[in-house]
């Protein structure tokens, strides 16, 4: 039977052997916290402590600024110490409720729920959302909205992106391997919101042994089935493993719901059921410290707030100088200048490498070879695109669909004139967006 993929697509190489073998370990933070108001897609949550209050872990400190939103809870107790702006990760500045750390972790009371029997869809949903929980592959948008389609007896796939194909990150799969029970009892959380719908755990073929252990656990379960996907970048992308995996397509207009789908990655999986069947809040992710510059690279479990400069020092520090560090993976995720940013829900990898192909290589003049078009699983004109986005032509951009492009970088990585494609095409979408944002 052949493996479940989609057109187009590169093979780089994964560099995953540095981290997937070692167990995940938590992280204690040493100093203090940070907690970023924007989390995720949408309105940032509003403060609803003081400076000088005191706060447990567990404790609510910033809830939902509007339906498109998520709370924010504090994972650790400690003193309110102030509430200014600090940077992300993207090197804007941003709204912060900074924690002081008394490393005595009290700790609030969960709600926990014994069983989904006779519970509600609204209880479920509001579990959901008073938990927090955001999509954490990718932008972080609010899974209690994602989880609300206007009309759910049309959903009848719910999708969990087991693939995790972007180079180095590692989480999914130490997450697969040591928690798949909670995984299958998130997707369980999530089909009972929707009485049509089957659920799918997909996962790359070069997991094989997350394969055979989920397959064993759902092997008794009528709603849900593993689906093995080929090993192929972007394969985890929304739109290329729905295809993958239904046959169905959506573009840059619609919605995973309005092809009957739903997808959520492992780590949102797993927050769901803790939100739902555990009581507790989003308060910690894995995040992936690697690279040939890391001492020991592996998987941490860390809670929300803790600085980046700590991640290192777990990672065993720096065994060489890195020339280039990358908050997540090297395909999709932001160069970093400044490691004096809180983990965030978002947060998935940190990269440090000793060298950087994209500064070293020289950009020359394209020789329509058509590479990029042959790897692109939008389907589209990368070259082209990139010329009309220099050239700031944004008819031609969109009359040769230039939102379409899912910004993954393939058309960059096998690009041999090294064009900066797809950030040239990345900044005239978000004009454009921009722009029409202005004229709502």
């Amino acid at each position: 039977m052949s493996l479940l993929t989609f057109k187009g697509g590169i093979h780089p190489d994964d560099g995953k052997k540095l981290s997937k073998e070692k167990p995940i370990k938590s992280v204690l933070p040493k100093g203090e916290l940070v907690y970023l108001l924007s989390q995720h897609i949408g309105a940032p949550a509003k403060p609803i402590v003081q400076k000088g209050d005191h706060v447990l872990v567990g404790q609510k400190i910033a809830e939902a600024g509007g339906f498109v939103s998520a709370p924010v809870y504090s994972t650790v107790s400690g003193t309110v110490k102030s509430l200014e702006k600090r940077m992300n990760v993207t090197g804007a500045m941003g709204d912060a409720i900074i924690v002081e750390n008394d490393n005595n972790y009290e700790t609030v009371t969960y709600q926990p729920l014994k069983s989904l029997k006779d519970v509600s869809k609204e209880e479920v949903l509001n579990r959901i959302k008073e938990a927090g929980v955001v999509g954490m592959g990718g932008a972080g948008f609010p899974t209690h909205v994602k989880l609300s389609p206007k009309e759910p007896d049309k959903i009848e796939f719910v999708i969990v992106n087991g693939a995790e194909c972007e180079p180095y990150l590692t989480s999914d799969y130490r997450r697969m391997l040591e928690e798949p029970e909670k995984i299958i009892g998130g997707l369980k959380c999530m089909l009972h919101l929707f009485d049509n719908a089957r659920g799918y755990i997909a996962i790359e073929d070069n997991k094989p042994d997350c394969i055979a252990r989920m397959t064993e656990l759902v092997e008794k379960e009528d709603r849900i089935e593993v689906k093995t996907l080929k090993t192929k970048y972007p394969q985890g992308a929304e739109r290329q493993l729905i295809y993958a995996t239904t046959n169905r397509s959506i573009n840059s207009s619609m919605l995973p719901a309005d092809a009957g789908c739903v997808v959520d990655n492992v780590d949102t999986v797993v927050a769901i059921y803790n939100g739902v069947r555990l009581g507790r809040p989003l308060m910690h992710r894995i995040v992936t410290v690697t690279g040939d510059a890391i001492t020991d690279p592996r998987n941490f479990l860390v809670p929300v707030g803790t600085n980046y400069e700590e991640l290192i020092e777990e990672a065993g520090g720096f065994k060489q100088d890195p020339v280039k560090i990358i908050s997540g993976g090297p395909m999709m995720g932001f160069g970093l200048y400044d490691l004096n940013v809180p983990v965030t829900k978002t947060s998935s990898a940190l990269l440090c490498l000793t060298s950087d192909d994209v500064s070293e290589n020289e950009e020359t003049n394209c020789i329509n070879c058509g590479k990029c078009v042959s790897v692109c699983p939008g389907r589209v004109l990368p070259a082209r695109l990139a010329t009309f986005a220099n050239e700031g032509k944004e008819e031609a951009f969109l009359k040769y669909n230039g939102m379409e492009c899912c910004e993954c970088g393939c058309c960059s990585f096998v690009c041999p004139a090294k064009r900066p494609l797809t950030q040239s095409i990345k900044s005239m979408r978000r004009m454009i967006l921009a722009n029409r944002k202005k004229k709502a």
